[in-house]
């Protein structure tokens, strides 16, 4: 048993790797995936949120993030590996149905995750992380997106490493956070700078960049113009909720023209002046979406 209102940590090998985990709760399984350059403390309001509440609330460091292990090779961030990953995890608080929840590249995790085990989700929640088809189709064919994505392109090169760590990473959280507003004291700040200097931290982020094949093109590289995909291979046949800060400057808007057409089961909540870090922005407003989403799947567990 946990107690109600302490995280605590914990490490599960799963997948040929140590994942280092918060936890707060006990009760169904609600798992928390962060993207770049967050680490599980991305999601620490909402699991005191719903750790308080009677959920388990999870939230891993994932692959190649803080305390977790961070393998050097990019091949081990295919997204196939990142989903087993998670499909290990879980299975270490549950057998049943669970909710799982990404932002960023743990949203698109997590998208991968419905489309692989849609059997083992009871509900999705998306937040600012376009589905890959979608994501694929603007990355192709719309130059604003495109344009939008280029800083992809330098965190798939070689030098991302050197420059992203200058002035103490000042480089890499005026890259990531300089774009929106989030609620940072210092305390936050100093966890989230401890955590990208862990040894070998910086590389494994960065690996998943380089690991996909989505990304904008450029002069030398067709870019996920040179794919040619389906939306019918993308389904997600699990009730989903995306929730939006429409003043993300990474993510347009069109990341949402025609979800519904992957996902039939779909409800989208468009917050307008939210930036990418809706998250830190508007907690209260997030965990409440999500739990107004989620409340049927809670009485059911």
């Amino acid at each position: 048993m946990t107690r109600a209102n302490t995280i605590e940590h914990g490490n599960a090998e799963v997948n040929g790797v140590r994942l280092h985990y918060a936890r707060l709760g006990d009760g169904p399984l609600m798992l928390f995936l962060h993207g770049f350059p967050e680490f599980w403390r991305g999601w620490k309001e909402p699991l005191e949120y719903f750790g308080a509440r009677g959920w388990c609330a999870v939230a891993p460091d994932q692959r190649g993030y803080n305390l977790s292990d961070r393998p050097a090779a990019v091949e081990q961030y295919r997204t196939r590996l990142l989903i087993e990953d998670i499909r290990e995890l879980a299975q270490r608080f549950t057998r049943e149905r669970f909710v799982l929840v990404g932002h960023d590249w743990g949203g698109a995790v997590a998208w991968g995750f419905a489309m692989a085990h849609p059997e083992l989700l009871s509900r999705l929640v998306i937040v600012n992380s376009p589905h890959p088809y979608i994501f694929w189709r603007e990355l192709a064919g719309n130059r604003a997106q495109q344009e939008a994505s280029a800083y992809m392109l330098l965190l798939r090169d070689a030098k991302a490493e050197r420059v992203l760590s200058q002035d103490g990473y000042g480089k890499l959280w005026q890259l990531a956070f300089g774009w929106g507003s989030p609620r940072f004291g210092d305390e936050d700040k100093a966890a989230y700078l401890e955590a990208w200097a862990q040894p070998g931290a910086l590389t494994g982020s960065l690996n998943w960049y380089r690991a996909s094949p989505l990304y904008p093109p450029s002069a030398a590289d067709p870019g996920a113009s040179r794919l040619a995909l389906e939306a019918k291979d993308f389904m997600v046949k699990v009730p989903t909720l995306v929730i939006w800060g429409e003043a993300d400057e990474a993510l347009l808007p069109g990341c949402l023209d025609g979800l519904e057409a992957c996902v039939p089961d779909l409800r989208v909540v468009r917050v307008p002046g939210a930036s990418h870090w809706i998250v830190h922005e508007y907690p209260d407003r997030v965990c409440a979406e999500i739990e107004r989403f989620v409340g049927a799947s809670f009485n059911k567990g």
